[in-house]
């Protein structure tokens, strides 16, 4: 008995992994521009008087981003979707 309750368990598990499971398309989801090291963005609602941002690094939704004034080792930490090719 104990071996069938096995084997029916991973049958299950082999039979679910099989299957191709389609996930909907978000119709208002928005393509994010490509913000490579080294590039300039700019926020959403940055004023015009303030430089644009140097990216340091993005990765997971969030950007490494920093000011040439401040220095090489301060930086701000900024969600993608905020930030804007300059």
């Amino acid at each position: 008995m104990r071996n069938n309750y096995r084997k029916s368990r991973s049958q299950k598990c082999l039979n679910s992994k099989r299957h191709l499971q389609l996930i909907p398309r978000l119709e208002a989801a928005k393509v994010l521009d490509l913000l490579p090291p080294g590039s300039f963005a700019t926020l959403e609602n940055q004023p015009n008087d303030l430089p644009p941002f140097q990216v340091i690094n993005c990765k997971g939704g969030r950007c490494l981003v920093r000011q040439q004034s401040w220095g090489r080792y301060v930086h701000w930490e900024v969600d993608h979707h905020r930030l804007k090719s300059a």
